[in-house]
């Protein structure tokens, strides 16, 4: 598993803000270190060099200083569906 980052802030709606370390595809699963799932990144947002992620919870939120960890498998847009036609 690889980290994330580490959990800044916990909006008033539950929403993790997470500064990450490594850039994470929208939608990807996020556990913490015991690999149990916490929710799913939602948006990513900032600067470039520092950016940040929201992390819409399954369950509860995470503390803030929780490490965050995202699986390392990333297609980088192979296997999405283009061209819709049904």
């Amino acid at each position: 598993m690889e980290v994330l980052g580490i959990v800044e802030e916990v909006t008033c709606d539950g929403r993790m803000i997470v500064r990450c370390n490594n850039l994470p595809d929208i939608g990807t699963a996020v556990f913490d270190n015991n690999q149990n799932r916490l929710g799913t990144v939602g948006r990513v947002f900032g600067p470039v060099d520092e950016p940040y992620a929201s992390v819409t919870p399954e369950g509860g939120p995470a503390r803030i200083g929780t490490q965050i960890y995202l699986r390392g498998n990333k297609q980088n847009a192979k296997g999405k569906r283009r061209n819709r036609r049904d």
